[in-house]
C-alpha cells in the first residue's frame, strides 16, 4: 500500500517535501504554517521579493520563475516532492502547475486555488482528474467567503462562525459585553451552573492576545471568546453569554462580484422569505447579477452613496454585508449602515491588521477571505484522518476535527488521563452520530470523532496524538 505524506514505515511522523507555488498572502500564509511544523518547503513565485519575504521570515526554500514551467518545477524539487499547491493569482497557471507535476514528475497531491466560477460550474467537474487536469483539491476562494459570510448571517450575534461534525457542531467568535450575565465567573463553574450545556470555550482573546484558558480563568468585559457547542445548543449558549440570534431576513449586500452574487444566490435558494438588495457599482457586473438573480433587486450605483443605501432600505435591513474588493471601501459602507440604523454589519477585510477597527469602528463581524482560503486549504493536507481545519485569527490557533484510529495515542484512554499541550483544549467528540461534551470521564476510543482548539505552535503535537500509521493511508 502507498505510504501518504507524512507517514513513514513504522507510522511515525516524517516531514513532507511541499512546493507551494506563489508567494501571495495566501502562499506565504501556508508556508508559514507547514514550515512552522518541520516539514520541507519550497516556495515558486515570478516577483523576487516576494520569494526573498518568504526565505527570510520562514524557514522555507525559495525560487525565483514561473511556475508552471518544468524547469523551474525541477529546480524546486518536484521530482521527490510530495505535494504541490498552486495558490498563484492565474487560475491557469494553477492549473498547468499540477498538470506538469502529476505528469512529469508524479507529484502524488496536487491543489490548486481556482477562482473564475468559469471553471467551476457542475458541468466541467470531470475535468480535474487524472486522466485531464490531474487536479486533486480544488479551491475557490470566493465560494469559500461566500459560504462564511452566509455562516455569519446565520449566526448574528457572534463575530466569527464555523461548523463541524457535519453540520452537529459549531465554533462561535462572542465579544463579551459588561452585560454578560457569567462575567468573573470561572469556567469550570460553568460546568456546575449549566450541567446540560453541550458547549466549551476554548479560546479567550484578551487585550490582543489569544490563549486557551484554564478552568479557573474568568471572563471578563471585551474578551472575544470562541465557544465549541452542540448546534442545537447554539441559542442557549449565546443566551448565557449576554446575546440573542435573530433571523436576517433584509440583507443589503454591498458589491455584486462573485462573493456577493453568491451569498445572494445561496439566500434566495435557502431562505424563501429572505429579501436581499445588491448594490454594485460597475455597470456589467450589475447587469450579470441582475440577470443571474431572480428575487434580489440590483442597484447601480456606488455603495458609498447614503442617499443609495438609503434607498435600499439599508436603516431597517437587518444586515448589510460589506464584500467588495476594497477593504476601506468596506469598512466605511459597513460604518454607515451602522450609523443609518442597520442592525447588524459584516464586512470583507483581506488585511488582517485591520481586524483590531472593527470594535471601534463597531462593526459586528469580518471576513477574512486569506483566512478561509488557508483554512480550507489546510484541510486538505493534515496528517492523519483530519476532517476539517479552520484557521483562527492571524493564524494564531487552528480548531482541527479529526477522526481518532486505533493506532492514535487518544484511542482507549479517558479525557483526563491524556497530556495535552497548555495550548490545546477538546470542545467535543462524536462518537457515532452523538456530539458529546469531553468531560474527564469520557474515553475517547477508535472510530470517535474529535474537534480540539490548538494554539498553533501546540499543532505539532495535535498531528502527532492523530498520527495513523502506514496500513491507514
Amino acid at each position: 500500500m502507498r505510504k501518504g505524506p507524512g507517514a513513514g514505515r513504522d507510522g511515525v511522523f516524517r516531514a513532507m517535501k511541499v512546493i507551494i507555488c506563489g508567494a501571495g498572502q495566501v502562499g506565504w500564509q501556508i508556508a508559514r504554517h507547514l514550515s512552522g511544523e518541520k516539514n520541507d518547503v519550497t516556495v515558486v513565485d515570478m516577483n523576487a521579493d516576494l520569494v526573498r519575504r518568504a526565505t527570510e521570515t520562514l524557514d522555507v526554500q525559495g525560487v525565483v520563475g514561473f511556475a508552471s514551467h518544468p524547469d523551474v518545477l525541477a529546480k524546486a524539487g518536484a521530482r521527490d516532492a510530495d505535494m504541490i499547491i498552486a495558490a498563484t493569482h492565474s487560475d491557469e497557471v494553477n492549473m498547468v502547475c499540477c498538470q506538469i507535476a502529476a505528469a512529469a514528475f508524479n507529484v502524488t497531491r496536487r491543489i490548486a486555488r481556482i477562482r473564475a466560477q468559469e471553471y467551476l460550474d457542475t458541468a466541467y467537474s470531470d475535468v480535474y482528474n487524472l486522466d485531464r487536469l490531474a487536479i486533486d483539491v480544488v479551491i475557490s476562494p470566493e465560494r469559500e467567503v461566500a459560504e462564511a459570510a452566509l455562516q455569519r448571517l446565520a449566526a448574528p450575534a457572534t463575530f466569527d462562525t464555523e461548523m463541524f461534525m457535519g453540520g452537529r457542531a459549531q465554533l462561535l467568535g462572542i465579544q463579551l459585553s459588561e452585560d454578560c450575565p457569567v462575567l468573573n465567573t470561572p469556567l469550570r463553574q460553568l460546568n456546575e451552573l449549566f450541567p446540560t450545556l453541550r458547549a466549551i470555550v476554548t479560546g479567550v482573546r484578551r487585550e490582543g492576545r489569544l490563549f486557551a484558558p484554564d478552568p479557573g480563568d474568568q471572563l471578563l468585559p471585551e474578551d472575544q471568546i470562541y465557544v465549541f457547542t452542540h448546534s442545537e445548543d447554539v441559542n442557549r449558549c449565546l443566551e448565557i453569554f449576554g446575546k440573542k440570534n435573530r433571523k436576517q431576513e433584509r440583507v443589503v449586500i454591498i458589491g455584486g462580484g462573485n462573493v456577493g452574487l453568491g451569498v445572494a444566490r445561496a439566500l434566495e435558494t435557502r431562505t424563501e422569505r429572505s429579501r436581499a438588495k445588491i448594490i454594485e457599482k460597475n455597470r456589467q457586473i450589475a447587469e450579470r447579477a441582475a440577470d443571474a438573480l431572480e428575487r434580489t433587486i440590483v442597484l447601480y450605483g456606488d455603495g458609498m452613496d447614503m442617499d443609495l443605501l438609503l434607498e435600499a432600505a439599508v436603516d431597517r435591513a437587518d444586515a448589510v454585508l460589506a464584500v467588495t474588493d476594497d477593504d476601506k471601501t468596506n469598512l466605511l459602507v459597513a460604518v454607515r449602515a451602522k450609523q443609518a440604523g442597520c442592525r447588524l454589519s459584516i464586512a470583507l477585510v483581506n488585511d488582517p491588521t485591520l481586524a483590531p477597527l472593527m470594535a471601534p469602528l463597531d462593526i459586528d463581524a469580518y471576513i477574512n477571505p486569506r483566512a478561509t482560503t488557508v483554512s480550507s486549504i489546510l484541510r486538505h493536507i493534515r496528517h492523519g484522518r483530519v476532517r476539517n481545519v479552520y484557521s483562527i485569527g492571524d493564524a494564531e490557533a487552528e480548531l482541527i476535527e479529526a477522526q481518532v484510529m486505533s493506532t492514535s495515542p487518544l484511542s482507549g484512554r479517558l479525557v483526563r488521563d491524556i497530556d495535552f499541550p497548555e495550548g490545546v483544549l477538546v470542545g467535543a467528540v462524536m462518537k457515532g452520530d452523538r456530539v458529546m461534551k469531553p468531560t474527564g470521564d469520557l474515553r475517547i476510543e477508535a472510530g470517535d470523532v474529535v474537534a480540539m482548539f490548538a494554539m498553533t505552535k501546540d499543532v505539532p503535537e495535535v498531528e502527532r496524538l492523530l498520527q495513523v500509521s502506514i496500513d491507514f493511508f
